[in-house]
């Protein structure tokens, strides 16, 4: 995963680092000293033995696992690094939210009593039942009062700390050209679909009759006035906005969006949209001045007036019932059934395939604890995710874990050193500043240097919503006020129980402690397993910096370009050539791979492995890996990377997904990058003949 700016995301721990902190240094996450997957590491139970490696090496290597397995009925897939891991961690978040909501006689005070308060109050389903709509009555009272556009501008202002949408995205991050202060990005919003495509290309019609039919409901919920008309013209303004949106691939320019406004310059550039009215409702803004941050930063450029001119000439009952849909679909998840079964019905079964909603304890993790964002905005909203993740490391995250993998980017980080060293294609001069922003990286393992202070947020075992509400009024607060400065190098994005990720605007890498479990990394396994699983991750992370759009960030974290001429040059034929290798993968008939929105991901998952690979060789200090049950060290490292995307999707999911997600599916993500390793056509004698053998010439050579 990978985070950059607002616009190039493509989308997440309350503790200290020191002994005399609450956090505990061993417990249940203690290692057993025996492999996960008996005897070493490796799943053997998963490989296809009627599969040749050398003709396909993901259906190899997980093709008996993928042939014996089924996808429950509430899910969009099973993946042994996604959700087979997830119900691990959910198992355990869940026994510690019922420890938490069991244990109160009164009000919640500390992080955890409020975790485990929510969570009760979202478990309450009886009296969730009861309220219906009525929790979110305020919310729509306000769209109905208000008079015209400006008092919905801020409205729309006001959903970054409450329930509601909005056509334009706010967030805080650093200010890439000033790199000692934040600034405040704006992006293009207000689909309500997962990409501009579901709009407008015919092969998602049937998406958008459910999209439609999903809009009436909600506002038939509600009782808005004339449902069926107002669902067809709530469509039709989205996909306006998607017309004028720009598309995935191009969202990821980090040149191109980087766009710095004043807040008068950004109301003359886009004047159709009241910019003072929604950034005073942002609580960002006052008599046209901001108030924390000196710029604002402009994304898609081209698409700012277009989509500010199309609120203007909308209907005021339009933009209004939009405004009351959104609020809905935002709170859908914590009202009453009807609510949560037309949701899923749309966004579970329509655009993921799934054929039954999660359990709700499982809805109530994520209510409480959060998920890894997506599409799905509603599994980061207004949670105390920070606060679980304290409970979580506490139990579940002992401190030889956190060395050892600190240990183990320390190593892939000095091979990726000397690899950049190495370069054929790179001049001295781009290897001085490449070399020079390797060292600057921050590597973050298991969890935050500092707590997450809930002291502030009011939580109730009676009011779900209100509790919602409270959390992301907090979170919305602490960035305005956080903005100020000065910046917090140390910071994290996502709790320890999310994922892992590299982030330009900190020219950091996360592990949290919750993508640290096998097969991602066992303690107890053989190193060449480490290497292929976590180091491969570790690699990753640090090939984003250097990805397509990572290398346009320089070691202090500024948009720059560092790069000679013909350095870029021969890196853009290098990434290119890679890029024409993955458009030919048919992800399910009729959709291929958009190299464009995947590229940052196929390079860093073709670097990350190279780098693994030699700091795998570097540990074995010259001597000779050891033959394990048969397999070469280079063979269980190869193995290793496979098992970690080992998966069955549903067709939607992945149809969903090549569209809208900069990861390609699992199984490219294996077939996509081996054939351009020499190391392991040697591991696995591929020859000429053989399915996924490619010329020497053919392969591609970027880090």
């Amino acid at each position: 995963m990978r985070y950059f700016t607002s616009s190039l995301t493509s989308a997440l721990l309350t503790a200290c680092l020191a002994v005399s902190t609450a956090w505990s240094q061993a417990g249940p996450g203690q290692s057993s000293g025996k492999p996960f997957y008996k005897p070493f590491g490796l799943d053997l139970s998963a490989i296809d033995k009627r599969t040749r490696p050398q003709d396909d090496f993901y259906q190899y290597v997980n093709g008996a696992w993928i042939a014996r397995t089924t996808i429950p009925a509430d899910q969009d897939a099973v993946e042994v690094t996604g959700s087979q891991m997830q119900d691990r961690i959910d198992a355990r978040i869940r026994a510690l939210l019922e420890a938490a909501a069991g244990a109160q006689s009164g009000p919640a005070v500390t992080s955890a009593e409020k975790a485990g308060a929510m969570y009760a109050a979202f478990m309450d389903e009886s009296r969730i039942e009861r309220l219906g709509a009525t929790p979110i009555e305020p919310e729509h009272a306000a769209v109905r009062a208000a008079p015209d556009r400006p008092a919905l501008a801020r409205i729309m202002g006001q959903s970054f700390s409450g329930f509601g949408g909005s056509i334009f995205a706010a967030s805080f991050t650093i200010d890439f050209k000033d790199t000692q202060h934040y600034a405040l990005y704006l992006n293009q919003a207000g689909l309500g679909m997962p990409d501009r495509r579901y709009y407008l290309l015919e092969e998602f019609a049937g998406e958008r009759r459910g999209y439609q039919e999903y809009v009436r409901k909600l506002l038939t919920l509600v009782k808005w006035p004339n449902p069926v008309e107002t669902a067809n013209a709530v469509v039709a303004f989205e996909r306006r906005i998607a017309e004028a949106s720009w598309s995935a691939a191009e969202q990821r320019d980090a040149v191109k969006s980087f766009n710095p406004m004043s807040v008068a310059e950004l109301t003359a550039f886009a004047p159709g949209f009241p910019w003072q009215e929604f950034l005073a409702g942002a609580q960002v803004a006052a008599g046209g001045q901001l108030m924390h941050v000196p710029r604002i930063v402009v994304g898609e450029k081209s698409a700012f007036p277009k989509i500010a001119a199309i609120f203007a000439d909308t209907p005021l009952e339009t933009l209004k019932a939009w405004c009351a849909f959104n609020i809905v679909d935002r709170a859908a998840p914590y009202l009453s059934s009807p609510f949560v079964t037309a949701r899923f019905e749309f966004r579970g079964k329509t655009l993921e395939g799934r054929e039954k909603i999660l359990p709700r304890w499982k809805r109530g993790i994520l209510a409480v604890s959060g998920g890894d964002c997506g599409m799905d905005a509603s599994s980061c909203f207004g949670t105390l995710n920070f606060a679980v993740g304290q409970m979580y490391v506490e139990h579940y995250f002992p401190a030889q874990k956190k060395t050892k993998v600190e240990s183990l980017a320390t190593e892939v980080k000095a091979a990726y050193s000397r690899r950049i060293e190495q370069l054929s294609w790179m001049s001295p001069t781009t290897k001085r500043e490449a070399l020079r922003k390797l060292d600057s990286y921050t590597v973050k393992v298991g969890f935050p240097e500092h707590p997450r202070d809930y002291s502030s947020v009011k939580i109730s075992r009676d009011d779900v919503i209100g509790d919602v509400r409270q959390a992301a009024a907090a979170d919305w607060k602490r960035l305005v006020e956080r903005s100020g400065g000065p910046v917090d190098w140390s910071e994290w994005d996502f709790p320890p129980q999310v994922n892992d990720a590299y982030n330009g605007s900190l020219n950091d890498v996360v592990f949290a402690a919750a993508v640290l479990e096998p097969p991602s990394f066992d303690p107890a396994a053989d190193d060449a397993v480490d290497y292929g699983a976590v180091g491969s991750l570790i690699g990753h992370e640090l090939t984003h910096g250097f990805d397509d759009q990572g290398r346009a960030v320089d070691a202090t974290a500024a948009l720059r370009d560092w790069w000679t001429p013909e350095d870029a040059e021969a890196f853009l034929a290098r990434a290119d050539k890679l890029g024409a290798q993955y458009a030919r993968f048919e992800v399910v008939p009729g959709v291929h791979i958009d190299p464009g929105l995947t590229m940052g991901e196929n390079i860093a998952d073709l670097g990350g492995l190279l780098i693994a690979l030699d700091a795998y060789h570097a540990s074995l200090h010259g001597k000779p890996a050891p033959v394990i049950n048969g397999l070469t060290g280079d063979q269980r490292f190869f193995m290793s990377y496979a098992q970690v995307f080992r998966g069955k999707v549903r067709p939607a999911k992945l149809r969903e997904a090549a569209v809208s997600n900069a990861h390609p599916s699992d199984k490219i993500r294996v077939i996509g990058v081996l054939p351009n390793m020499d190391a392991w056509y040697e591991a696995f004698d591929v020859k000429p003949g053989d399915r996924m053998y490619r010329p020497p010439a053919e392969r591609v050579r970027i880090w």
